[in-house]
């Protein structure tokens, strides 16, 4: 088995037929047959099922496609960082569903246009599945909360610490912020994160009696009830920048809470590089809350 055996299904999947893989790979269709089938040799088993117009790929198949991908990503991973030559290939970024996802597209958009032929796979998914990604080599880095990153093969580094505020709808007469819980109905973000957990140990430190009128799985959400109206909430800065509404804030928790959010890799790994290019990118695009490196990856 060599990579281009790989790269040749791969191709064939996303082009639908092994006469289009052939153009894609620079090979005749039937050069393209015989490395399928030498593959398939190889591994002993049937890849295709050929009864189907277009070939569709088997279970074994579809095994292989998905391992194949991981391969060829690690190989370009591999070569990049060795020879030093322009960085082309896949680099694999998973996010947690936070409110800092907002940030990822400004700072992928950044590092495509320093890298022409490089190609960003964004995946989004849990803290654990996540970590276990990045640990087996399946993404380059994540993009995960301070109190998630608790693997000692991974190295986790903030680029966004950002103050947490109490949001009241527009035009509310500021108060104190005990008195803005209480006197209104509250939007509750209730989600098994970080950030959930940390609002609510601090609501139970404050020990203030709430209201509750909704409950809310994504902050964006949360903000947009108070934005209309509906109450008010905790929210990270992050959250209300460069809304068009105008909520009234109010620094939460004494002294103030913040959250922090950061990339978490394997130490001295293939995309380092790439990946210290990120987080600069990242820190930048959060503005004042953004966290800089000080040393290199």
């Amino acid at each position: 088995m060599d990579t281009r055996q790989l790269r040749t299904l791969v191709a064939i999947v996303e082009h639908g037929s092994f006469a289009r893989a052939a153009e894609r790979v620079s090979l005749t269709p039937s050069a393209v047959s015989q490395q399928i089938q030498a593959l398939e040799s190889e591994v002993g088993v049937s890849l295709f099922n050929r009864e189907n117009r277009p070939p569709t790929l088997t279970a074994a198949g579809q095994q292989l496609l998905e391992a194949a991908g991981e391969i060829l990503r690690t190989a370009e991973n591999a070569i990049d960082a060795i020879s030093g030559r322009r960085i082309i290939g896949t680099f694999a970024v998973g996010s947690v569903r936070t409110s800092a996802i907002g940030l990822l597209p400004r700072a992928a958009a950044r590092l495509v246009s320093n890298h022409p032929g490089l190609k960003i796979k964004i995946r989004v998914g849990s803290s654990e599945e996540l970590l276990q990604d990045v640990v087996a080599g399946r993404l380059d880095v994540a993009i995960i909360a301070e109190n998630s990153a608790s693997s000692r093969e991974l190295e986790w580094s903030p680029f966004l610490r950002e103050p947490l505020f109490v949001i009241a709808p527009p035009g509310t007469v500021p108060s104190t912020i005990a008195e803005i819980l209480t006197a209104h109905p509250y939007i509750r973000f209730r989600s098994n994160v970080p950030l959930a957990r940390l609002i609510e140990a601090e609501l139970g430190r404050m020990n203030v009696s709430l209201y509750d009128i909704a409950e809310m799985d994504t902050i964006s959400a949360v903000t947009a009830c108070v934005e209309n109206g509906l109450g008010v909430s905790v929210v990270p800065r992050i959250a209300v920048r460069d809304r068009k509404v105008e909520v009234v804030m109010l620094p939460f928790g004494d002294p103030p809470i913040l959250r922090q959010i950061g990339l978490l890799q394997r130490p001295r790994g293939p995309r380092a590089t790439l990946i210290a290019e990120l987080h600069a990118h990242l820190a930048e695009a959060g503005g004042d809350d953004g966290v800089h490196r000080t040393s290199p990856a």
